[in-house]
């Protein structure tokens, strides 16, 4: 088996062999190991084979599903609005798939088992072919079972038809993950049996007496009554934390030294891509601000800051121009702090940049769990029977202040109980926070309302109409729904007209922050009265927090809609979207209740997909 430590050998030796017969792809070799930031892969026709793959990580051996036998799979790199014909080959023993994230390919070319096609068999092959009107920095992977967690993921690039607004003098791919040697399935058994079963960053009795002697004993015990009350913890930050995760950077954990070069004076540009599972990162360059220039694909208007979040599935380009022949360090800190992976960035290989220390790690409040704790009697928490309450029951609530504008109830009346342990009672708007963790840092960090897009909208309509969505779950059961409905129990998709504008609330009722991605749409983010509104594909929702994007309908097909942290998804956090084509508008409106129709799907809606209703056949099939 070759490892990372020959491969640098052998570099060093000038025997670089072929990447195809390499651990890792040539893009994601360090410079110590030749690497120039050249990418491999490119033109209209690929072949991509899904198999098993010995790897080597941090020094430890492991199994991986791989693509091309490769950590993460091969950079793909193809030109805006070319055909494209991507051959993959399927070596295991169970289906497999390949998601093309952000792409807007023809539904059933999605590449959704059970949603868009019947998936990929054993040993068998299938083909994608689409063209795309879009460029950027975007990614791959799996949407089967937990494959995705298993290493089957990769970056993509589409280059621009005309000349690119972003002019670079080199750039570099990084690939943010997270690697578990425990097989995912036993994973997220043990979270289901122990939804804090990696989290150690509990609180102690020196928080208390340091609480205490900051806010008063009273204060502190009602503190610690209202959560203990509502059986939640206030470091439940990740489910899955550093004590069973290895962060990667292109494949290589820190001590692998991941290098790329600059010339003092240069601009970089950095495509960074989060292709974790479960894992939301904060990216810095300590001593190197950054300008943000796309994200998710799309450029935005240049701005600089010091640190961004970055959700699973986000994407981001940033410019660097380091004027100092030095090394600098690229930092991804996992958004609980309990561990983060760092490369370098230098003027030569060989350098490696001073990793940061780990930073305190962040806790919930009470406005988290979407508590206006001013106005409550901190006393009367203890008593409160949680697993009884009604959502309209909820005090500072006004359940009708967001009606759709077709007149149509919302129904949100779903209850806490078994699959809902908490709902919002003040919900804010926070698009203009930073992320979890760095609303007090000493620097720049970037805010999606810092974001616009660097051309105008492509449809400026005001909304037609509008829909609220809940996101739910409960952690001590470790549930996930939409609206507190798990996938397997969901009785028809979410209903889009062809061609209407309309408006999408979400709304975190639990106390963990979501990456929410739609399939086959880009959406824009209402962060003002502004045409540049940022578009993007997936965004992160913080905890409590009431966030709203405008979408145009105008990609007829059936697309997942889920939250993109891997186990989430898994346990149920995922629905579907129809597009319908006027032809079918009416129907779709009759049975319309909220935004879920009453009925189950017509057989000529289900003859739109070779699998009948989308996802809909067992829980937890991606």
């Amino acid at each position: 088996m070759l490892t990372r430590r020959s491969l640098l050998r052998t570099a060093a030796a000038g025997g670089l062999f072929a990447a195809s017969g390499a651990l890792l792809p040539a893009w994601a070799r360090s410079a110590n190991a030749g690497n120039r930031g050249i990418f491999e892969v490119s033109g209209n026709a690929f072949d991509l084979t899904v198999g098993h793959s010995a790897v080597e990580i941090g020094g430890r051996s492991g199994h991986a599903i791989t693509i091309n036998g490769t950590l993460p799979g091969p950079l793909i790199r193809f030109r805006e609005g070319e055909k494209v014909t991507l051959k993959v080959n399927n070596t295991l023993e169970e289906d497999t798939s390949i998601h093309w994230h952000g792409l807007l390919v023809p539904f059933h070319m999605d590449g959704v088992p059970g949603v868009s096609f019947p998936g990929i068999k054993p040993k068998s092959t299938f083909t994608y072919e689409f063209a795309v009107p879009q460029s950027g920095t975007y990614w791959y992977h799996s949407h089967s079972g937990l494959q995705e967690q298993m290493g089957h993921y990769g970056p993509l690039i589409i280059d621009p038809a005309e000349d690119d607004p972003v002019q670079a003098d080199r750039e570099y791919v990084l690939v943010l993950s997270d690697w578990s040697f425990e097989h995912p399935h036993k994973v997220f058994a043990r979270l289901k049996k122990d939804a804090a079963v990696y989290n150690f960053q509990q609180r102690t009795m020196g928080d208390f007496l340091k609480d205490a002697r900051e806010n008063g004993l009273g204060p502190t015990l009602a503190d610690r009554a209202s959560w203990g009350a509502m059986r939640m913890s206030p470091t439940d930050i990740s489910d899955v934390t550093a004590s069973v995760y290895t962060y990667l950077i292109n494949g290589h954990a820190t001590d692998d030294n991941w290098t790329a070069i600059f010339n003092s004076g240069e601009r970089i540009r950095l495509r960074i891509i989060n292709a974790s599972a479960m894992t939301i990162f904060n990216f810095r360059i300590p001593g190197l601000p950054m300008t943000v220039v796309a994200a998710d694909g799309l450029h935005v208007q240049p701005i600089e800051t010091d640190e961004f979040q970055i959700g699973v599935a986000e994407t981001y380009d940033v410019v660097v121009t380091p004027t100092r022949a030095r090394a600098f360090a690229l930092v991804a800190e996992s958004i609980d702090r309990s561990g983060q992976v760092v490369a370098t960035l230098a003027p030569e290989a060989g350098l490696v940049a001073t990793a940061p220390l780990l930073r305190e790690p962040p806790v919930l409040t009470h406005r988290d769990m979407g508590m206006n704790m001013a106005s409550m009697d901190h006393g009367s928490m203890a008593g409160m029977d949680h697993g009884s309450m009604n959502h309209g029951d909820m005090p500072g609530m006004d359940h009708g202040a967001v009606a759709m504008t077709d007149t149509v109830p919302q129904g949100h009346d779903h209850k806490m109980g078994v699959g809902v342990d908490n709902i919002a009672m003040v919900q804010v708007s926070r698009i203009d926070e930073p992320g979890l963790g760095l609303e007090s840092v000493p620097h720049r960090a970037l805010r999606y309302s810092q974001l616009r897009s660097l051309t105008p909208n492509p449809d400026t309509r005001a909304p037609g109409r509008e829909m609220e969505i809940h996101l739910t779950g409960n952690m001590e059961r470790y549930m996930w729904s939409f609206d507190g409905v798990k996938l397997s129990e969901v009785t028809g998709p979410i209903i889009f007209h062809e061609g209407e504008r309309l408006r999408v609330t979400l709304v975190n009722d639990t106390m963990m922050t979501h990456p929410i991605h739609l399939h086959g749409m880009f959406f824009d983010l209402v962060v003002g009265d502004t045409d540049h509104k940022p578009r993007k594909h997936t965004v992160t929702v913080k905890p409590a927090e009431r966030l709203s994007f405008d979408v145009t309908a105008d990609h007829v097909g059936d697309w997942a809609f889920h939250c993109h942290l891997l186990f989430h998804m898994h346990a149920g956090m995922m629905q579907v979207v129809s597009v319908v084509p006027h032809s079918k508008a009416a129907m779709a409106d009759d049975a319309h209740k909220g935004h879920r129709p009453s009925i189950a799907p017509s057989a000529e809606d289900k003859a739109k997909t070779e699998t009948g209703m989308p996802g809909m056949q067992h829980e937890g099939h991606r």
